[in-house]
């Protein structure tokens, strides 16, 4: 975290330190300027809005933005409304009512927003969607993501090049998972990924035994779980399992489009007898989660597409200082992402595949992670 706190600070020296307060997840709590004048207008109260601490990803995202934010003269009111829309809503209005200068939020449902956000904009408020695109509405101001298309893509591809889909082998079988269907995200990394492996379930080298088979990139949230829970994912997986892997037929594949649902299919997989080594299926991920990092080593899933949410963090404060110093908002995309009311301005972050051999290179030396988190 310090390497990248140094960074924020060096872009944006100009800023004045303030003393900021920080807020517990339910309690909005801010502080008092400790400088008045030029140091007291460079700063101002900044909201960000967290979906759930039960992620561990969100949980970083938060604690990095909020130290990036502090250490640039702002005052924060971090929120985390567990999952809870009404829970956010009402944070989010008790923010409004605070006057910030910014608001910063990852939407637990992106469509539910749009009532509060009016309110923000009546007040002059900016809003950033942080990683989640707001839907409709017109009264958010910018996106801030990884490229969410190429996730889904670089977790097929993967697929198609270690099964060897290409060559012509197969058939496998597969079983495709999708994320939360209020998710806006979750349909670019389903996308991503199934526009890469349908036309070898068309050609039949990848098969699915449950059925469950998306006709089309559109109908991803037949195979979505609700809430990314990794509950849920293990007893979906338990239901597949049971109801189509009978008289000795293995599953081979299975396409998880984010670490927690991954965590929650390799329980079911290990509680039905698979074993590493023999016929441990591939299984994909997304977000490097300590646990899942931890399978991973252990041969347990075969990757991760590994989104280092510090880097977005930066953009974001970078972002959040440029809107209230008047300047110009740095963005490089104004086409992709429509609302269904605005095509929103984003600025979009590459994602990368981390496998058991990258582990060290890509996340230790990186300092996402030390050795000892990883027991390496």
């Amino acid at each position: 975290m310090s390497l990248k706190k140094t960074k924020l600070v060096a872009a944006i020296a100009g800023a004045a330190l303030l003393v900021g307060g920080l807020a517990a997840c339910s309690s909005t709590k801010t502080a008092t300027p400790a400088a008045t004048g030029s140091a007291a207008s460079a700063g101002g109260l900044i909201g960000i809005a967290m979906p759930t601490k039960s992620l561990q990803r969100w949980n970083n995202d938060g604690a990095h933005l909020d130290e990036l934010l502090k250490a640039a003269g702002y005052t924060t009111s971090l929120q985390y409304a567990d999952n809870k829309v009404d829970q956010q809503i009402t944070q989010l209005q008790n923010m409004i009512n605070q006057n910030p200068k910014v608001l910063i939020i990852a939407s637990i449902d992106g469509t539910a927003l749009g009532p509060v956000l009016a309110t923000a904009k009546a007040k002059n408020i900016k809003v950033i969607a942080y990683d989640r695109l707001i839907n409709g509405t017109k009264d958010v101001d910018y996106y801030a993501t990884f490229d969410n298309y190429k996730v889904g893509q670089l977790q097929g591809q993967y697929i198609v090049d270690t099964l060897g889909l290409a060559a012509g082998k197969g058939p496998f079988n597969l079983e495709p998972f999708a994320g939360s269907p209020d998710d806006n995200n979750a349909k670019f990394f389903f996308a991503g990924a199934w526009d890469v492996l349908k036309p070898y379930v068309d050609s039949g080298k990848l098969v699915v035994p449950s059925g469950k088979v998306p006709a089309s990139d559109a109908e991803w949230t037949k195979v979505g779980i609700q809430g990314w829970a990794t509950a849920t994912a293990q007893s979906e997986m338990d239901n597949r399992l049971n109801s189509f892997y009978t008289g000795g037929k293995k599953v081979d594949v299975v396409l998880s489009p984010n670490d927690s649902l991954a965590l929650g299919i390799e329980q079911s997989l290990d509680s039905h007898g698979y074993k590493v080594g023999s016929d441990w299926p591939l299984v994909t991920g997304q977000d490097a989660d300590q646990a899942n990092v931890k399978n991973m080593l252990a041969g347990m899933q075969a990757m991760t597409v590994w989104k280092d949410t510090r880097t977005l963090g930066d953009q974001v404060a970078k972002m959040v200082d440029q809107i209230v110093k008047g300047q110009t908002v740095t963005v490089n995309d104004t086409k992709t992402y429509n609302n269904g009311k605005i095509v929103v301005p984003s600025f979009l972050l590459p994602p990368q595949v981390v496998t058991k051999a990258d582990v060290k290179t890509a996340l230790v030396d990186s300092g996402f992670y030390t050795a000892s988190d990883l027991g390496l």
